[in-house]
């Protein structure tokens, strides 16, 4: 080992075996992240992936030895549990620190240590050692490692091949929030989450750019969306409704307007706002009473309390959940929509909602999360209408709730005025928005 290796005396391992075993476990488990934390910060990558294989898979190979890891020995009294979470808070110490200073591909590395074929339990290994080697399996068996493997799945192919995978930045939104993960690991999932939503917004605008510059078709950026080159005029739709009449205005509006109503006229007030220019309001009749209805149930104790921020908040995070997934299962409103094709309807609407209400966008990707999970269990082929609604809601948050900004631009006359009928006459725009409160 190294000069500056962790080594887990006799001491510790005797000290772990004591009475008082499990407050020794979490004194080993803390000198283990104290030493991961300042390694990881002063070695190369390299240097750092040899100190965690010493740590946790050195020996594993030597199938007919009796000899005990050093750190297999402080929980094999029958506590593969510790042993997991401190494998994993480990695992995620690394991940952390390597995905701020953009060392991803050692990331990589990292999650295919476990894949060595030399850690798999076979006849010949002594019965240590395959207590030992089953820690090992059971955890890249386990979520966990499934997680884990997210931040690699920008280097991995085979990783990519499942349709859920395209979209975990919201998985990993999810789990930045599980009181069950640890701090680097909620820290290290918000931190891969944002960076592939910028990777998004990047990509997205600068294909924008491409695809109506003129230049050569190799010159392009890929699409990131799966929409194909349809996306650029449903980009076009998305950004038509600006000026007096944008959804940021209207959300403004609709704030100064409602300010000290109670509960119960709120509820209708927003009622009006979501469903407020909707085209073919005939068809939506249902729909807007099935809301209504929904809504009306809704802490009706309350409907005489004056709307306050932190009331806004409540209802809009319900009426997320009424629109997208409650409990285990899609809300039938969701089933409703999507199933009659209206995919930019329900998209347009849950914008409006953040609109108002800025602090619900987490929980609205969290149940975009739940969704996903939901669904991933059926191919691809069966929830094209599930991922087409993941995409335009992509899409459409990246051009209105970011800090870009999206402009159409009039560039050939037309005989038609109506701008619907000629988005071939328009080019898309985008640029960094300016924050006017500095």
């Amino acid at each position: 080992m190294a000069a500056n290796s962790l080594s887990i005396s006799q001491e510790d391992q005797h000290s772990a075996k004591s009475n008082s075993t499990q407050l020794n476990v979490q004194i080993v488990q803390e000198k283990v992240y104290s030493f991961l934390q300042e390694i990881v910060k002063k070695l190369q990558p390299d240097d750092v992936l040899r100190e965690f294989k010493d740590l946790f898979l050195e020996g594993l190979d030597l199938d007919n030895s009796n000899y005990i890891p050093g750190i297999y020995s402080i929980f094999l009294d029958d506590n593969e549990e510790e042993f997991r979470n401190t494998l994993k808070r480990s695992c995620y110490i690394i991940v952390n620190n390597w995905g701020s200073s953009r060392n991803n591909k050692y990331i990589e590395e990292l999650v295919n240590l476990f894949g060595n074929e030399n850690l798999r339990i076979n006849t010949n290994s002594s019965p240590v050692i395959k207590i030992c080697k089953s820690w090992l399996e059971n955890f890249v068996n386990s979520k966990d490692y499934k997680d884990l493997k997210l931040f690699a799945a920008k280097y991995d192919a085979s990783y990519k091949v499942h349709w859920a995978n395209r979209y975990s930045s919201y998985l990993l939104v999810d789990q930045s929030i599980n009181e069950n993960n640890s701090q680097e690991q909620q820290e290290a999932y918000r931190n891969l989450s944002a960076q592939i939503k910028d990777k998004f917004k990047f990509e997205l605008a600068m294909y924008i750019a491409r695809s109506q510059s003129g230049n050569s078709s190799t010159t392009r950026y890929n699409n990131p969306s799966i929409l194909g080159d349809d996306v650029l005029r449903l980009i076009k739709a998305i950004v038509l409704k600006r000026g007096v009449f944008s959804h940021e205005n209207i959300a403004n509006i609709f704030l100064k307007q409602t300010e000290n109503q109670t509960l119960e006229q709120f509820k209708k007030s927003i009622e009006k706002y979501l469903f407020f220019s909707v085209e073919n309001q005939e068809l939506f009749n249902n729909l807007r009473q099935q809301f209504a209805e929904n809504l009306s149930l809704w802490k009706p104790d309350y409907n005489q309390e004056i709307i306050t921020k932190e009331w806004i908040l409540r209802i809009c995070n319900r009426i997320i959940d009424s629109l997208t997934i409650e409990g285990k299962e899609p809300s039938p409103l969701f089933i409703l929509l999507l199933g009659q094709g209206h995919s930019l309807i329900l998209v347009i609407i849950l914008l409006k909602i953040i609109l108002i209400s800025r602090n619900s966008r987490r929980h609205l990707e969290i149940r975009i999360a739940h969704l996903i999970r939901y669904y991933e269990k059926y191919p691809e082929e069966e929830c094209k209408w599930v991922i087409n609604f993941i995409e335009i809601f992509n899409i459409t948050f990246a051009i209105y709730a970011e800090n870009v900004e999206y402009n159409l631009i009039k560039i050939k006359e037309e005989e038609s005025t109506n701008p619907r009928l000629n988005l071939d006459g328009y080019h898309v725009f985008s640029q960094m928005k300016v924050d006017r409160k500095k």
